[in-house]
């Protein structure tokens, strides 16, 4: 099962980040993960979508061609972060390649709420007139990691045993939601 994951940080030592990375190897045996580079698409332009620049062209292609997606997202000012609102931007537009697209969304923050306020307007995104993502239904699926620094070791890893068996749980639904779609 192939899933792209984009990663709302571009912060090189972002906790979401880290989670993602997290994610990857521990469910290597369940999913080929990918974690698509958001850095180097341009601001979205209307002129371009057309006929867009390669990273973009490699982008949707990138999102296309996945079973799911993956997004993970910080919260900043109580919302997404303009560089994960950009490419989803991109993504909803001429060929809109999240159309039916199976999609989790995760966030991670020191803070105590988990960045459901992001999640919450992630949601609104993705259910859009040009996104129209599937995206795993809330009631009990929604991973919301607070208190981050206490849950990520030295090295980046997330290490607290209650939050690594909540998100085996809901991973293992995405993966069945996806196989379902």
């Amino acid at each position: 099962m192939k899933i792209v994951t984009m990663v709302g940080s571009i912060r090189k030592g972002s906790l979401n980040r880290q989670l993602a990375e997290t994610m990857k190897e521990r469910y290597v045996d369940k999913m080929d993960m990918f974690i698509t580079d958001i850095r180097s698409l341009p601001h979205f332009d209307e002129d371009e979508e057309n006929n867009p620049p390669q990273a973009v062209k490699e982008f949707k292609e990138t999102i296309a061609s996945a079973d799911g997606v993956i997004i993970i997202t910080p919260e900043y000012n109580w919302s997404v972060p303009g560089v994960l609102k950009n490419a989803l931007d991109w993504a909803s537009r001429v060929d809109k390649v999240f159309i039916g697209k199976p999609v989790m969304a995760l966030g991670v923050t020191p803070g105590m709420l988990g960045t459901i306020r992001a999640q919450m307007h992630l949601r609104e995104i993705l259910s859009s007139p040009g996104v129209q993502a599937k995206i795993l239904p809330p009631g009990g699926n929604e991973v919301l990691i607070g208190l981050a620094n206490q849950k990520f070791d030295e090295t980046g890893q997330l290490v607290d045993e209650g939050t690594l068996k909540f998100l085996d749980e809901k991973v293992a639904k995405f993966i069945d939601f996806v196989k379902a779609v």
